[in-house]
């Protein structure tokens, strides 16, 4: 009996560690998905380094009071599966939404995000995120941008002045002729 309980322990601790390193949680009722759909669904989450698992909703909802979460017991009814986004904040509501459209099956329940809890609408709201990199890129851009400018005005002005040189190089020639 003794050793249930280790693994259950065990399986808690695993999960207030996933909870507490990731950048984004979604939760998704998976009631319909077949094995093949849900073979595809963990290839396009191994993509984006995101870590998908079927948990209790007990284990989720201990891990989730150990570290002060509240209001997510309201969203653990039903079967559950768990989507933790490890390097893009993004990438598990994009996933799951774009797969339950394609699909038309599953619902997403609600995300975590920080410690707070997001619905329908701010899991769509996550999953039209960038990903880091087009936001790193996008940023980079903004940098870079007034320097661009400030170059181009530069060579405007040095070319301005080469074309006012050679114009009065060409009059002095035809003067001299």
């Amino acid at each position: 009996m003794s050793n249930i309980l280790e693994q259950k322990k065990a399986v808690v601790e695993e999960i207030k560690t996933k909870l507490s390193q990731a950048q984004s949680v979604v939760f998704v009722d998976y009631r319909g998905f077949t094995v093949a759909e849900d073979t595809e669904l963990r290839n396009e989450f191994r993509k984006t380094g995101t870590e998908y698992k079927v948990l209790k909703n007990s284990m989720i909802e201990l891990a989730a009071k150990e570290l002060g979460i509240e209001g997510l017991d309201d969203h653990l009814k039903g079967p559950t599966a768990v989507a933790f986004g490890m390097t893009d904040p993004g990438a598990p509501a994009r996933i799951l939404l774009d797969f339950t459209k394609k699909a038309k099956k599953g619902t997403i329940k609600c995300a975590l995000v920080s410690g707070e809890i997001l619905d329908q609408a701010g899991v769509q709201a996550l999953s039209e995120l960038p990903p880091k990199e087009v936001l790193i890129a996008k940023m980079m851009g903004s940098l870079n941008a007034p320097i661009t400018n400030f170059v181009g005005v530069l060579s405007a002005t040095l070319r301005s002045l080469v074309y006012a040189v050679e114009a009065v190089r060409k009059q002095k020639a035809g003067e001299d002729e």
